[in-house]
């Protein structure tokens, strides 16, 4: 066993909060930081940074973890893949770089539950001070932070006539998902900065990573957190097949992400007693909601056949491609430095829910294209692929553990569609699809529904296609959730209830999940999450117009 220098405080996972958090904890140069992480370097792979590549990305074994869910026993007993990244940046190197907060609702609602200073308003300046947005300056954004915040360039023929679609059918045609109004139709934002992925790797992490007070520490697995009685004192870590333990003076601080925060817990004696006596776990310390709220966002997909060749695949034509590639590694400009996203909706379906309730993303191209030339192969063919994406699930999971081998992946139920709400709202969500491409201008781009097919129209017929495609749009949350009950993990202060010298800093603090995707939320976390640790006083909330 090797026993690593002490330092002040050792962060466990280098995605999207842990790199944020070990750039702000060492900008100090008093302060001495452990970034741990199992995964190995994000800048090995090139077209990691190519935002149209992502696809290609988070499928990649080399730089995932590799988890699927349980069988799934309200969607056809499916294994249903739950991609997270594996390297530095997370998630956040691997993912669709969709920028999007959710709503000020979602914030409200965390402190409605007894979370002092995490309403939106209170939330708003950390992600101001994150970012550096494309418009500039002002009450709802800021442009000046690490993240670069970038305009999408909207096709001139496809967004006009889908956003006039919208506009027929009652919605707003919104400049900013993220400003006075929420609901309504717009396009979203990325993070890319100069025609490549902005991850946390490279925006927080990278630009640290030449301090003295900063080591990080790549193929790195946590097997699990060292105490002293009640106070966490290090970690015990496995690289290149030997063990070692590194003593934390101040604090240790997860960042594992959703599935590997409570699995290391778990395995370090902290969750359900009963639980971990069965694998023959000693419980060090007995909170029944770790690994439980599991929570994520549902989606289902429709597909239309394109009338004629409008869509993104006459980009994918190998040598247009050859050109575009060329094109994006000498000067990071192009259709490779996009993403191919049309427009994008956030719409209220249900009247019981505050804010938008679901998300519509209409991407021109297959979710299974690929490069194509005559006389070589066949490209995937001229489509508009929809995710239609529930915001607020009330069906809950749960991660558990496998074994007590560190090396194991954790159980992961995600119990999709367990709420018959949330059934009806998908439901009604296709339904919506297809009233949208049946209203001019938008039905005449396609020409016919190829997913789900226009021949399914009872809710039973629905209902079949919706247990036998339902997926995730990767945005698991909760399972260390903040709350004030005895079901929650940690505290306000995102402080593990009940020990001392030990925090949960990941999406698995939310205790609800935010209506949007949720690497813009674990970028605030770990910036407020940073103020908290240093003890310095939190920013002042932001003066909303009323």
């Amino acid at each position: 066993m090797r026993t690593v220098k002490a330092f002040d405080y050792i962060i466990v996972g280098a995605g999207s909060a842990g790199c944020v958090l070990a750039s702000l904890l060492s900008s100090d140069p008093g302060n001495s930081v452990l970034l741990l992480e199992a995964g190995g370097e994000e800048n090995r792979y090139w077209r990691m940074k190519m935002p149209v590549a992502w696809r290609d990305t988070f499928l990649d074994p080399r730089v995932g973890w590799g988890y699927s869910s349980e069988p799934e026993p309200y969607a056809d007993h499916r294994r249903i893949p739950v991609p997270r990244g594996k390297v530095l940046g997370g998630t956040s190197s691997v993912n669709g770089m969709m920028y999007s907060r959710g709503h000020p609702p979602d914030y409200d609602g965390w402190r409605d539950l007894g979370l002092a200073g995490w309403s939106y308003a209170e939330v708003l300046p950390y992600f101001r001070r994150s970012e550096a947005n494309w418009r500039g300056e002002s009450i709802y954004h800021g442009g000046s932070g690490p993240l670069t915040v970038s305009r999408h360039i909207t096709d001139r023929v496809l967004y006009p006539c889908l956003i006039a679609t919208a506009e027929r059918l009652g919605y707003r045609h919104l400049d900013d998902f993220h400003g006075a109004a929420i609901e309504g139709f717009s396009a979203p934002d990325f993070n890319v900065h100069r025609g490549r992925r902005a991850s946390t790797a490279a925006r927080y992490l990278r630009p640290a990573m030449g301090r003295r007070n900063l080591v990080v520490e790549t193929g790195a697995l946590a097997h699990r957190v060292l105490f002293d009685r009640d106070r966490a004192i290090g970690v015990e870590y496995e690289r290149n097949g030997e063990l070692s333990r590194a003593h934390a003076d101040r604090e240790v601080l997860l960042a594992g992400g959703v599935f590997n925060s409570p699995q290391l817990l778990l395995l370090s004696g902290v969750g359900p007693a009963a639980d971990l006596e069965a694998l023959g776990l000693e419980p060090r310390h007995d909170l029944p909601g770790v690994g439980a709220n599991l929570q994520d966002h549902q989606s289902v997909g429709a597909v239309f056949a394109a009338n004629g060749p409008i869509t993104f695949e006459s980009k994918l034509r190998f040598d247009r491609l050859a050109l575009s590639v060329l094109r994006w590694q000498l000067l990071g400009t192009g259709p490779l430095a996009d993403l191919p996203v049309a427009a994008q909706g956030f719409l209220k379906l249900r009247p019981d829910t505050r804010g938008a309730d679901v998300q519509f993303l209409v991407s021109p191209v297959s979710m299974a294209a690929r490069s194509w030339f005559p006389g070589w192969r066949t490209g995937a063919g001229h489509v508009f692929s929809m995710a239609n994406v529930l915001l607020h699930p009330r069906s809950r999971g749960r991660v558990t553990l496998r074994s007590s081998d560190p090396h194991d992946p954790p159980r992961i139920l995600l119990n999709l569609l367990e709420a018959p709400e949330d059934r009806e709202t998908l439901r009604e969500m296709l339904r919506f699809v297809r009233k949208f491409f049946s209203t001019a201008p938008a039905s005449g781009l396609v020409k016919q529904e190829i997913l789900p097919g226009a021949s399914l129209q009872s809710d039973e017929e629905l209902d079949a296609h919706i247990r036998r495609s339902v997926a995730t749009a990767m945005h698991p949350t909760s399972t260390c959730a903040m709350g004030v009950d005895r079901e929650a993990v940690v505290d306000a202060e995102l402080k593990v209830r009940g020990l001392k010298a030990l925090r949960v800093v990941d999406a698995s603090v939310m205790p609800t999940i935010v209506g949007g995707n949720t690497n813009a939320p674990v970028i605030m976390i770990a910036e407020k999450a940073a103020d908290m640790i240093l003890g310095r006083p939190p920013l002042a909330p932001a003066r909303l117009p009323s």
